[in-house]
């Protein structure tokens, strides 16, 4: 009781009230308050009161009643204050948003009596659902036991919150049922994209606010050095405004604390606390003493006419400049990510014409159009329950009317029953009405047609994120941060800077968008965790962090509904591949018009497709009977695989495949070389203890086959990956395009308060990043776009050309491929200028392959720069050489950048980027900086040794090697032990037509380096995770007109998904876009921060500016 009244706040404050003439501060002994009758306390003429444990607020009423003083919080309002019901119950009658809720009352002795239904995935209380995510909460406020249950789809269970105890404020629990015993609210979870928002009201007229990261989100509480909770002081929008004046009078409490959740695009109250004190801010100390001094003056001594003042707030932050010099600063971040490394997809399709299944189809409203999604557990129970029964019918008597094959009836059972569970995240059902039954039988089918309806029943399952996925995306995450200001190392050495810093002070708008595929989901929250720093299980990050972009086609695209153009592609791929013969120049011509080294290497290898295919069935053969005989095996019966696989299904994969690649006309389905590829791969990568021989043959087949089949099913001449690309990503393209416009401050982003800011140097800067994970066909889609859209002229744009050389030798879009897009300012410029925004595009091919080392082609470095005059060079500095640690210096602006001039040179250096510069030296060459080009060449004696981080950047965004963390060790001695890993070869000067030299990154100060805490992490190998190739510079020098326009023309060029797009946007933007995967839908104000949505009538970057000028 006394520790609150003898806190740091509360003394620091009364010491101020001290200094008011007319004042004195008499604070009550606890043992009098606890012993002697209120007639025996000490005179006042205000009370302040307040209820905390043991406090006998009994005796406080009694003695207001008996001495009448002026009160600063009403007493009697504080019973209502301790019970939850009450708080929600004053809020709804003063019309503060709250989130939906139910209370749920048990009687202690009679506890089973209550209205509470509880489902799998939901609870229903007193008639009213709540679907999961939603939130239970003891009725009682003293009780901090919140618990947070969360969906199956998302990986189930409970974050179970409680009282701060050290470092942790809560815990992840598998347990999914909720509490049996005790009255609760059942409210619907707002998802908050990880922060809450405290409020402070002195009086109904001030309010101090700070947000915190979310205790649910991982449960560790940030602290800083003197072991307080760090939180940081945030602007209160208009609205919030008059709900904290609201709160303040509701509840007659002058000093009050209210939690807020922001989500979309509201505030809502979930909690009143009553009297509380802001922790921390000298300036909150000085308001609150001035606001209560002056409110007892003027109440209990008039005459003394003491003036109404209240401390203003700023409203409006000027945009502070972030660095000294003439620096760019790095304003928006998209990135497209392709998800991590999975299990083989696998799908089994059975035509069905039971009544049951008619049923079911009808139930679910499949009707309405023809096609009927299962994912849920419910749902595939139901699923699972019908196929059981049919066996057991087809098992007591064969001669009955089930017309479904027992084998397949099977497979679908035993799929259904993997995992002892349900999780919609790695199994789904479909259905499709076929009026006139199946049109065409497949290669298993009988050719006996039935007459009548029947459904199509196409069973999915597998494509699960596996362990080293998860590592992959985690690591990745962790080296994205690099990309921000001051990324390299622990905050750069200095306040203010790194993306952590930028995310925990509330200046960075992070959202993250998935599709709806789990395996996407949670490649998304395991970037996410790895970006943020948070610890523990991905489910509490997932279910906040990540919003289910399934919008009418943003990231999802329905790959049952290919485009007319894409069937044509697919028939001529087909046909093609079906030749019996070594290509012919013609077939070059046809089936690689673009000239693609990629895909005439591939042709080279394979020569004749039948006579490759051939060989790739006898593999399978040999492959299949190879794990028959480990089966017969009693050693190897009972053996383990990665990721719980036994070699039964291993067997069931291949033996699939087998049947299904070469048709019953002898014929090969070429639609089968991806799903080959797919699980070659896999167990070369995964399974390779196993030994199995010639696997490595058949990867290097089935790659060469994959390598021509799955880029080219995108469309094969220009016009037809355009057209394909465009009925993808139009509807991401436009949202990519609002992203770049968006970037001033928006109304609904957590701001950082300027005036509460304590040692963070910029609190007006603002970072937007938006991260779209997604799956391989719109990463495929949105290079095409890039490539064949006309951004560029290759002609004429040097650099242009040789990303496109680079872009067509990559073979392979592999698991955690980035399209990274970057929007910088330059404050120097005027706002009009199109030099003030400018653009830079960057790609990673994702993962490396099992053998990918020796071939790969090389591009030309994150961020190479461009040359001015061959007189003035940094010094390259070199990796060596890390001992002096100079201060970073900026480097004035010069000439707009071009690729095409002769020699590396100073260029506009831009915060954000990875570069660190050394101290320039104008007298030194740059005969010792490396270049890099796209084929490897042998070094020649006259070029040194790459230097400076270029030749380390391999390794920065190796997913297996570096990380950032303040815990590891220095760059310097990992580089002395690990330098030779991460040499590119050099390029002799004369190995390039134009001679243009790139040079790499100069060493970097303060970087330190981590590994991936897990059982299969190491350097690449087959068995291990593999790391991911670093990001390329595509482009560096676009402006945001050109591009802003580029994809204007794209979208519009594509007229008939024109209607569709604009439809998939207006959902993006109305309740669901700031909704998580798993929220429920609310109304969106006017107020939202991505909401009003109209096509620009002045091209984009106008409005961007205008909006510019006005902040």
């Amino acid at each position: 009781m006394m520790k609150k009244s003898k806190s740091k706040p509360m003394t620091q404050i009364l010491e101020r009230l001290c200094k008011f003439d007319y004042i004195d501060v008499v604070i009550f002994p606890e043992e009098v308050i606890l012993d002697e009758p209120v007639e025996n306390w000490p005179l006042c003429d205000c009370l302040i009161s307040f209820h905390s444990k043991g406090f006998p607020l009994d005796k406080a009423v009694e003695y207001a009643k008996l001495r009448n003083p002026l009160l600063i919080n009403d007493l009697n309002m504080q019973y209502f204050i301790q019970d939850r019901r009450e708080v929600y119950r004053i809020l709804q009658e003063e019309g503060i948003d709250l989130p939906r809720y139910a209370v749920l009352n048990r009687d202690p002795n009679n506890p089973e009596e209550c209205n509470l239904v509880e489902g799998e995935d939901h609870v229903e209380v007193n008639g009213e659902v709540f679907p999961k995510p939603f939130v239970e909460k003891p009725v009682c406020a003293e009780d901090h036991n919140v618990y947070i249950y969360y969906p199956t789809s998302a990986g189930g269970g409970s974050q179970r919150l409680f009282r701060k105890i050290g470092s942790r404020s809560s815990v992840y629990s598998p347990e999914s049922s909720v509490r049996k015993t005790g009255s609760y609210i059942y409210e619907e979870f707002m998802p908050t994209d990880g922060t809450d928002v405290k409020v402070y009201t002195v009086g109904p007229d001030y309010a101090h606010a700070e947000a915190r990261k979310s205790p649910a989100l991982d449960g560790k509480v940030e602290r800083d050095s003197e072991g307080k909770e760090i939180r940081y002081p945030v602007m209160l929008t208009a609205m919030e405004k008059l709900v904290a004046r609201k709160v303040c009078l509701a509840f007659k409490q002058t000093v009050c604390g209210f939690d807020l959740l922001r989500a979309n695009g509201h505030s809502f109250v979930c909690d009143v606390n009553g009297f509380s004190f802001v922790k921390n801010s000298m300036k909150y100390y000085d308001d609150c003493a001035k606001v209560l001094g002056n409110m007892v003056m003027r109440e209990l001594a008039p005459q003394f006419h003491i003036p109404w003042s209240i401390p203003m707030e700023a409203e409006d932050i000027p945009i502070v400049p972030t660095t000294s010099g003439t620096m760019m600063e790095l304003r928006c971040v998209i990135a497209i990510i392709r998800h991590g490394d999975r299990t083989p997809k696998q799908k089994m399709k059975m035509e069905v014409r039971h009544p049951l299944f008619f049923e079911l189809f009808e139930k679910y409203g499949g009707y309405k159009s023809g096609k009927l999604k299962l994912k849920k557990p419910k749902q595939l129970q139901e699923v699972l329950d019908i196929a059981r029964l049919l066996l057991v019918e087809l098992g007591q008597h064969n001669d009955c009317e089930i017309e479904e094959k027992k084998s397949k009836l099977e497979q679908l059972k035993t799929v259904l029953e993997m995992y002892g569970h349900f999780s919609g995240i790695n199994r789904k059902v479909q259905l499709t009405y076929l009026p006139n039954g199946q049109l065409k039988a497949s290669s298993e089918e009988e050719d006996s047609q039935k007459e009548g309806p029947s459904l199509l029943l196409v069973l999915k399952w597998g494509g699960e994120l596996t362990p080293a996925g998860r590592v992959q995306a985690e690591e990745l995450g962790r080296a994205f941060r690099c990309m921000y200001p001051g990324g390299q190392g622990d905050y750069a050495g200095f306040p203010g800077c790194g993306l952590l810093r930028l995310h925990s002070t509330y200046r960075h708008d992070l959202k993250i968008y998935a599709s709806d595929e789990g395996r996407v989901q949670m490649t998304a929250a395991a970037f996410a965790k790895g970006l943020l720093a948070l610890e523990g299980e991905l489910t509490p990050i997932l279910v906040q962090m990540v919003k289910s972009a399934n919008m009418n086609g943003l990231l999802d695209s329905d790959s049952d509904s290919l485009t007319d153009c894409q069937q044509k592609v697919k028939a001529r791929l087909h046909e093609i591949m079906q030749k019996n013969q070594s290509f012919t120049q013609e077939d070059y011509q046809k089936l690689a018009p673009t000239g693609s080294p990629s895909l005439v290497n591939s042709m080279d290898l394979i020569e004749n497709p039948v006579k490759t295919c051939d060989k790739v069935h006898a593999l399978i053969q040999s492959l299949t009977s190879q794990i028959r005989k480990r089966l017969e095996d009693p050693k190897s019966a009972d053996l383990q695989l990665y990721h719980s696989e036994t070699l039964e299904l291993m067997l069931q994969r291949w033996s699939k495949l087998e049947r299904d690649f070469r048709m019953k006309s002898g014929r090969y389905d070429i639609s089968k070389i991806p799903d080959i590829y797919d699980c070659i791969k896999y167990d070369t990568q995964h399974n390779a203890s196993l030994g199995l021989e010639d696997t490595l043959e058949l990867f290097r087949l089935s790659r060469a086959l994959a390598d021509i089949v799955i880029p080219q099913e995108y469309g094969i001449s220009k016009a037809e990956k355009l057209d394909i690309a465009q009925a993808y990503c139009v509807p991401l393209l436009k949202k990519i395009q609002l992203d770049l416009q968006r970037t001033h401050e928006d109304e609904a982003v957590n701001k950082l308060h300027p005036l509460y800011s304590r040692g963070v140097m910029s609190p007006g800067r603002h970072v937007r990043t938006r991260l779209y994970f997604t799956s391989e066909s719109h990463v495929h889609s949105l290079l095409s776009i890039f490539r064949y859209g006309g951004l560029l002229d290759e002609e004429k744009d040097q650099q242009w050309k040789q990303a496109m050389d680079y872009l067509s030798a990559v073979t392979e879009l592999n698991y955690m491929t980035q399209i990274v897009i970057m929007l910088y300012e330059d404050n120097n410029k005027d706002p009009s200028s199109e030099e003030r925004f400018h653009v830079e595009l960057h790609f990673s091919p994702g993962v490396k392959g099992c053998e990918d080392e020796e071939n790969v082609p090389l591009g030309f470095g994150f961020r190479p720069a461009s040359s001015e005059n061959q007189d003035k060079q940094p010094n390259q500095g070199s990796l060596e050489d890390l001992s002096q640690d100079q201060p970073d210096q900026a480097i004035p602006i010069s000439e707009p950048i071009t690729i095409q001039r002769r020699c590396p040179m100073i260029r506009n250096r831009k915060t954000g980027s990875m570069e660190v510069l050394s101290e320039t030296s104008p007298t030194q060459s740059t005969k010792g900086s490396s270049s890099y080009r796209l084929f490897p060449s042998r070094q020649s004696p006259e070029v040194k040794p790459a230097s400076g981080l270029g030749s380390l950047r391999s390794g920065l965004f190796s997913a297996s090697v570096l990380g950032v963390s303040s815990s590891a060790p220095n760059l310097r001695d990992y580089v002395r032990t690990h330098h030779h890993h991460h040499r590119k070869p050099p390029l002799s000067p004369g190995s390039l037509p134009c001679q243009i030299e790139l040079f790499s990154m100069p060493a970097v100060k303060r970087f330190s380096v981590s590994f991936a805490r897990h059982p299969t992490n190491g350097f690449e190998g087959c068995s291990m995770v593999p790391s991911i190739y670093p990001l390329e510079t595509l482009h560096n020098s676009l402006s945001l007109k050109q591009v802003d326009e580029f994809l204007n023309s794209v979208c519009e060029s594509s007229t008939e998904t024109h209607a569709k797009t604009m439809k998939a946007l207006s959902g993006l933007f109305d309740s669901q876009s700031q909704s998580s995967l798993y929220s429920p839908q609310q109304p969106l104000s006017s107020s939202g921060s991505e909401t009003s949505l109209r096509p620009p009538s002045r091209p984009l970057w106008c409005e961007f500016i205008n909006a510019y000028i006005v902040i």
